[in-house]
């Protein structure tokens, strides 16, 4: 056909990151400077039906949250973008299948550490999306004496539970840190947090 074409988007990914599921691409090369991007999906038990994104019709960013519009994060889905200027459309390019539940990658959380007489109180928050939060996310602390190889290890915290620690015997600089974690069919970890240390029964 004689008509002209917009370049299509190029890198087109969806990835996975810190709890997501996010569409990615790049402009198609020589785009011109007004191009906006409108985004569909599909999930595999609804093969050929392409869904619109509301919040990813006509954009100018380079990227779309598709996390809590997946009607279903246990089937594989996949997206496709498409570039617009004016009248002008440039074909659709498909990103590869992924599936929530399987491919999720893990951010670590943020540890909030209150320290009350002889006792740690630490709690780990999760960046998560709202569709997500049911799913059983856990994290495992880690506690350790500063300059120490040997650490106490309180594993499978569920994501709200706060863990208490006893620290009558505990003197000098201690750290602590934490990974979420999250059983699919296996178990998925994130990296551990930056630690964060404290100095317990400081005399002086």
């Amino acid at each position: 056909s004689g008509r002209v074409q917009l370049p299509p988007p190029q890198d087109v990914t969806l990835l996975s990151k810190d709890f997501d599921l996010i569409l990615t691409w790049a402009p198609g090369e020589g785009s011109p400077p007004d191009v906006t991007y409108t985004v569909r999906y599909e999930s595999q038990d609804l093969t050929d039906k392409w869904k619109k994104v509301p919040h990813c019709k006509n954009i100018r960013r380079t990227s779309c949250n598709l996390t809590c519009v997946l009607p279903n994060l246990f089937v594989k889905a996949r997206a496709r973008v498409k570039a617009v200027s004016g009248r002008l459309q440039s074909p659709w390019v498909q990103s590869q299948f992924k599936e929530y539940h399987l491919d999720v990658e893990l951010a670590p959380p943020v540890l909030n550490v209150n320290i009350k007489e002889n006792l740690i109180h630490v709690n780990a928050s999760f960046p998560l999306a709202a569709c997500v939060e049911s799913f059983s996310w856990t994290y495992d602390l880690n506690l350790w004496e500063a300059g120490s190889e040997d650490k106490k290890t309180y594993e499978r915290k569920f994501r709200t539970e706060t863990v208490t620690i006893d620290t009558t015997a505990l003197r000098g600089n201690y750290c602590l840190s934490a990974r979420s974690s999250y059983e699919s069919i296996e178990f998925k970890h994130s990296p551990f947090s930056q630690p964060v240390c404290v100095l317990l029964n400081h005399k002086g």
